[in-house]
C-alpha cells in the first residue's frame, strides 16, 4: 500500500481531486486535512500560502496512473506528488483497499 500526498490551494480543488480520484478507483480513500501554511521556494523566492494536505491511499500498481491524473488535473504548474510506501498495514483494511481499487 502506498500513501501519496499533494496539496492543494484551496478546499474545493482539494474536495474536486479526491471525490474524482475515489470516482475512478484510482485509491480508496482520500483524507483532505484542514489548512496548513506552507513554506517554500518557487519563482525566485521564498512562498508562504495556506494549502490542503491529501493523503490518498491507492496499491504501489496505482501510483503511475494517479500521477498522471494529478499531473493533468492540479491546478499547480508543479504539484506535490509524493509516495510513501506502508511498511505495515492491518490485513482488514488492506483488503478492503485492493478490493475497491481492483474492481475496474
Amino acid at each position: 500500500m502506498l500513501i501519496v500526498m499533494t496539496t492543494t490551494l484551496n478546499a474545493n480543488e482539494a474536495n474536486s481531486l479526491a471525490r474524482t480520484i475515489i470516482e475512478n478507483k484510482l485509491a480508496a480513500c482520500v483524507q483532505i486535512l484542514p489548512p496548513m501554511t506552507s513554506v517554500y521556494f518557487w519563482d525566485g523566492e521564498v512562498q508562504t500560502e495556506s494549502e490542503h494536505l491529501l493523503l490518498i491511499k491507492t496499491l504501489e500498481e496505482k501510483y503511475e496512473e494517479l500521477e498522471r491524473f494529478i499531473n493533468a488535473n492540479h491546478s499547480y504548474d508543479v504539484p506535490e506528488i509524493v509516495a510513501i510506501k506502508s511498511e505495515a498495514v492491518s490485513n482488514g483494511y488492506l483488503k478492503w483497499l485492493t478490493e475497491y481499487v481492483e474492481t475496474r
